[in-house]
C-alpha cells in the first residue's frame, strides 16, 4: 500500500463538542485542517476510512478527528494527500501549515502542539504551498455531498 501524509479539509459552523479525553472544545465557524499520517500497512487507504466515517458515521470514534467527521456542524470538503515514506512529514506539515492550532488535537503520539488548525477562509492553497515547501506533490480529492 502507498504511504503518505494527508490533510483533511473541514468546513464548519460555530459549535462545541466533546472530543474524547480532550473534553468539550469550542470551534469557531470557518475551516479546519487535520494533518494525518498514513505510514502503516494500510497506507493512504486510511483517508478512504475517514471519508466513509464522514459519510456514514461510526459507532465508536477511534481518533480525535472521528468526533468532528461525525458532528453535524462539520462537513468534510476535501482530502489532500502526498505520497511519502518519510515518517516525520506529518509533523513537518503541522509545524509549517499555519492557522490557529487546536491544542492537543491529534498529536498524542508526538511532541507537536496540535495536528488540527483553524482558518477563516479555505486553506487549500496553504496546504499545497506547505507540501510543496517540503518537496511533496499534492493530490486533492474534493468530497461531493449527495
Amino acid at each position: 500500500m502507498v504511504s503518505g501524509t494527508y490533510c483533511l479539509v473541514l468546513r464548519n459552523r460555530q459549535c462545541s463538542t466533546r472530543v474524547g479525553a480532550l473534553g468539550v472544545l469550542d470551534f469557531s465557524e470557518g475551516w479546519h485542517v487535520y494533518v494525518g499520517s498514513a505510514q502503516g500497512a494500510a497506507g493512504l487507504s486510511r483517508v478512504a476510512r475517514h471519508i466513509r466515517v464522514a459519510g456514514k458515521g461510526t459507532a465508536s470514534p477511534r481518533w480525535h478527528i472521528d468526533y468532528l467527521l461525525v458532528h453535524p456542524e462539520f462537513s468534510l470538503a476535501a482530502a489532500v494527500c502526498a505520497v511519502t515514506g518519510d515518517r516525520e512529514s506529518e509533523c513537518a506539515v503541522a509545524r509549517i501549515l499555519g492557522g490557529v492550532p487546536v491544542p492537543g488535537f491529534g498529536c498524542s503520539d508526538c511532541r507537536c502542539a496540535s495536528h488540527l488548525f483553524y482558518f477563516s477562509s479555505n486553506p487549500e492553497n496553504d496546504i499545497i504551498s506547505t507540501l510543496s515547501s517540503l518537496g511533496l506533490s499534492a493530490s486533492i480529492k474534493t468530497i461531493n455531498k449527495s
